[in-house]
């Protein structure tokens, strides 16, 4: 039991730090196993057990590949490890998944059988915002409540001067006519999940023409959501800022493109 909030604090501390990490806790066993339910493991991407226990090699495999999956894909699973006869009895084969579980061989002597579950602990996206529009005052003060970490770029930075920008990053371009073509090529230039720039078709399609002229590629231009936001009949600066932070959790939840908006 004391080695618990230890293992809280380290896992508080790597959530401070944005450092992705799963959390595999056992939640039943049966037989002989070494670790029982409650036991818990904090698993780095590369494999690596940073701290706690979950029972030796009889599972260490299966649960270390489980993590390295789930937070290459940010699902979590369900690991039954069970020795073979018990997988023969329940018609499965090791590396099987029914019913959302997964199951794996016990080799060890024990053949006892744990259960685990693998959750990936992820940094929140990050949107940034780059522009001081009334679109982009209130993207920051909503972004939170949708899951997102928020970074304001001032009108005149230009995108990734003060952090570098990641993949898992969301970029807007709200810049309402201050620096819309710096801005954009700002953060087309940034390998983010979603670039977007918030204005009319017309104007989306005039700085298009303007960046294709001075050799951008439509393969580089085809990136960007222009305009930015779904098709909601959005007016006012809370309306257009929702219909982005609708097109971007969309975005993050692997749905279907839908209708576009046309925010002047």
């Amino acid at each position: 039991m004391g080695a618990v909030p230890d293992l809280t604090e380290l896992m508080a501390a790597m959530k401070r730090q944005a450092q992705p990490f799963a959390l595999a806790t056992v939640v039943r066993t049966a037989s002989a196993t070494a670790a029982k339910a409650g036991a818990k493991a904090v698993i780095l991407a590369d494999g690596t057990v940073t701290a706690g226990w979950i029972g030796g090699g009889c599972a260490r495999g299966a649960v270390l590949r489980a993590a390295r999956a789930a937070l290459a894909d940010g699902q979590p699973r369900l690991i039954s490890v069970q020795p073979e006869d018990q997988l023969q009895a329940h018609h499965v084969v090791a590396g099987e998944i029914r019913d959302g579980v997964e199951f794996a061989r016990n080799a060890c002597a024990s053949q006892g059988v744990m259960d685990i579950f693998v959750e990936p602990v992820l940094p929140l996206p990050r949107l940034r915002v780059h522009g001081a529009s009334p679109v982009a005052l209130v993207l920051l003060r909503l972004a939170p409540e949708f899951g997102f970490a928020v970074t304001a770029e001032g009108p005149a930075e230009a995108l990734g001067q003060s952090e570098p920008t990641s993949a898992q990053d969301y970029v807007v371009v709200a810049t309402q006519g201050r620096g819309d073509i710096d801005a954009l090529k700002a953060a087309l230039a940034a390998d983010a999940t979603y670039t977007a720039f918030v204005g009319s078709t017309r104007k989306v399609a005039t700085l298009k023409a303007a960046m294709l002229a001075e050799g951008y590629t439509a393969a580089q231009l085809a990136r960007l959501h222009g305009p930015a936001g779904m098709a909601i009949g959005a007016v006012t600066a809370e309306e257009i800022a929702l219909s982005i932070l609708a097109e971007m959790v969309r975005e993050r939840r692997g749905r279907p493109s839908a209708a576009k908006a046309d925010n002047a």
